[in-house]
């Protein structure tokens, strides 16, 4: 009895596993988004802040912006704000792994990045960071996705880069999902129009009305 067998391409279901989410979903939800979006803080917590008026003791930037940090973190965790996430996105999830494992080791840190401000430079940050990993992920061949990750991954260093790649794709998902709840609240509190600033804080065309 014959049995019909499909070949799988390994790096292109993992490639499209995070970018279809990427480009279909995630992304365009963050379009429109404002710098008081961006910057909202409803509860005290960490953020992205001047150094002045950092509230963590780790705070770590390489100018006079910084991203709120303790380690271990406190318990219970603090409360992110939408700039404070993207950040931990860009850096955290995708920028030090596209360097550590496709470009200059030791290239990206949350000490050393230039952090932006305004929802602008946060999303063009994002950009710039996811378009570097999912280049690289697009670059392994099968032997690559089996081989260990290596000591970067510290005390992970003994799994798959398909693992690796298995987990990025689920911390920018979690995460993202975590953005557009942020969004979501905000709209309900302050509608279609920020009346803080008089600007609109823009919601996707396949959100509206929701």
């Amino acid at each position: 009895m014959e049995t019909d067998t499909t070949h799988i391409d390994w790096n292109h279901e993992l490639v499209e596993q995070l970018d279809w989410h990427w480009q279909h979903h995630l992304r365009p939800r963050l379009d429109g988004l404002t710098d008081a979006e961006f910057l909202w803080e409803p509860v005290p917590g960490w953020s992205l802040r001047r150094r002045d008026d950092a509230r963590s003791p780790m705070a770590a930037g390489a100018g006079d912006t910084v991203a709120d940090f303790e380690y271990p973190a406190p318990e219970p965790p603090p409360f992110t704000t939408i700039a404070w996430r993207m950040a931990h996105i860009s850096i955290g999830v995708f920028g030090m792994r596209a360097a550590n494992h496709f470009g200059d080791p030791g290239s990206v840190e949350y000490h050393s990045t230039d952090w932006a401000l305004d929802a602008a430079g946060g999303l063009a940050l994002l950009d710039h960071h996811y378009d570097a990993w999912i280049t690289g992920v697009r670059s392994l061949a099968n032997d690559a996705l089996n081989r260990q990750c290596g000591s970067y991954e510290g005390p992970f260093a003994a799994y798959s880069m398909a693992a690796l790649v298995l987990h990025i794709s689920r911390e920018a998902i979690h995460h993202g999902s975590e953005l557009c709840l942020l969004r979501d609240l905000y709209r309900a509190e302050y509608g279609r129009n920020d009346r803080r600033t008089g600007r609109g804080a823009a919601v996707s065309a396949d959100h509206r009305g929701k």
